[in-house]
């Protein structure tokens, strides 16, 4: 089965992340409103949530409700198409996009089969954990990647907590403790969200638990600091933070296997801990490597060239965490949602290039720094870092504004001001008459 209108030309997104929805939805608003292209977004997902937003969902400290897009309702108001599924694989002669059926959550099928036949084809499936081949990660750990992880995740913590309120016995050693491999941004973000939202579920009449005592977050990375990819400066006073708010910093620490109960390091060290999360590397979805022969890196990265274009296909491009796009002698273009929103941008202006027969511009990283939310305690990060070399460092209010300002720059790519400035208002009003955490 094949799905196409005649006539137009064809664009297929396959991805519904931060880069494929926010290309959708401007290619849409443009084009596909005027019938001058028919423009599809493949995504697996019903809904859409910024993926920076993971740990959040996961620590209870935002309602997912309040945050998500409708992927149909978002076609149906920006003028393009959505088509549930996942893309197994791609057929370059014929350009079409195969995708599995997709199934509900008690096995039946919901839709069979499919292919979409596509001018041009953009993947922008993202990234997800690289656990390296450690035992006992994929039984015992969650992989904050999705939705259902965060959500998964944040459901056992809250069990956790009402399960240690109700047992008359003493504590195991492992309860109410968390521990969280990585100390990238998602870990260190992930662990001073927990310190504040695990404290509001027990101080909701939860109150044979001791927060001080009874609840624990360790915090391991092995290189020698946390956020090893961000300045040193930012490192230190990140971790002093943590420390102070009673969060276990261990840094060159290496996971040997993770247990239902404990993680154990490969100094003979273990960790016990009830809830478990894997942070720490990253690489494509493995059914990117070497799909349809296309090139791909070791962490099946589909490598680019400088206009997004696949190295062996010029109808074919990637953005975003799948994509391997060189970044000069600093290697390839960094894992981040600015990357993917500056080549969503990129790639607006040029897919109707493509589609004309024209010449491409070349793609270049803007590198506007890093930023780590610590909740509300603080955020910390380096501003233009390719520009003043990593050196320009800063913290508290300003920056707080600063990691904001980067959903704001999101949501109004999807939305537009208007529903961006009452959606935000809602949001303002609503935080005042319910619980600041999520309790369920």
């Amino acid at each position: 089965m094949s799905e196409a209108q005649a006539g137009k030309p064809r664009v297929v997104i396959v991805g519904g992340g931060a880069g494929g929805l926010e290309l959708a939805t401007r290619l849409g608003d443009k084009y596909g409103r005027k019938g001058r292209l028919d423009v599809t977004l493949i995504e697996r997902n019903r809904t859409h949530v910024w993926k920076p937003k993971l740990h959040e969902i996961a620590a209870g400290s935002m309602d997912i409700a309040a945050h998500e897009v409708d992927y149909l309702a978002q076609s149906y108001w920006h003028g393009f198409r959505y088509r549930i599924g996942e893309m197994i694989g791609i057929d370059r002669e014929r350009r079409q996009v195969l995708v599995a059926p997709y199934l509900d959550a008690e096995g039946r099928e919901v839709t069979p089969k499919r292919s979409f036949d596509y001018d041009v084809l953009v993947i922008a499936v993202g990234s997800q954990n690289n656990d390296f081949g450690t035992p006992g990660v994929a039984e015992h750990a969650i992989k904050l990647e999705s939705q259902a992880d965060a959500k998964r995740f944040h459901e056992r913590m809250v069990n956790a907590c009402i399960r240690a309120h109700a047992q008359s016995s003493p504590l195991g050693e492992h309860q109410l403790k968390v521990a969280i491999i990585g100390a990238g941004a998602t870990g260190v973000e992930l662990a001073a969200e927990l310190h504040r939202t695990t404290r509001e579920v027990v101080a909701h009449g939860l109150d044979q638990v001791d927060p001080q005592k009874d609840i624990r977050i360790t915090l391991i990375e092995a290189a020698d600091r946390v956020l090893p990819a961000l300045p040193e400066r930012v490192s230190k006073e990140t971790e002093k933070l943590l420390v102070r708010l009673g969060v276990n910093v261990l840094v060159g620490a290496k996971v040997s296997v993770v247990g239902s109960d404990h993680v154990s390091l490969t100094d003979g060290r273990t960790i016990p801990a009830e809830l478990i999360v894997w942070a720490a590397g990253v690489k494509a979805p493995d059914s990117l490597k070497e799909i349809a022969g296309l090139e791909t890196n070791r962490i099946n990265q589909l490598v680019v060239r400088p206009t997004l274009q696949a190295t062996r296909d010029d109808n074919i491009f990637a953005i975003g965490d799948c994509s391997a796009c060189s970044w000069g002698d600093r290697g390839n273009v960094p894992p981040r949602a600015q990357a993917a929103h500056q080549q969503a941008s990129h790639l607006y202006s040029q897919i109707p290039r493509h589609l004309r027969g024209e010449a491409l511009k070349d793609y270049r990283y803007r590198d506007f720094g890093s930023l780590v939310s610590l909740g509300e305690f603080s955020t910390v990060g380096s501003m233009m870092g390719a520009l003043v070399g990593g050196s320009l460092v800063f913290e508290g209010l300003f920056a707080r504004m600063m990691y904001l300002s980067l959903y704001k720059m999101h949501e109004h790519a999807l939305h537009g001001s208007v529903k961006v400035a009452l959606d935000t208002l809602a949001r303002l009003i609503t935080r005042r008459t319910e619980p600041h955490v999520k309790l369920h």
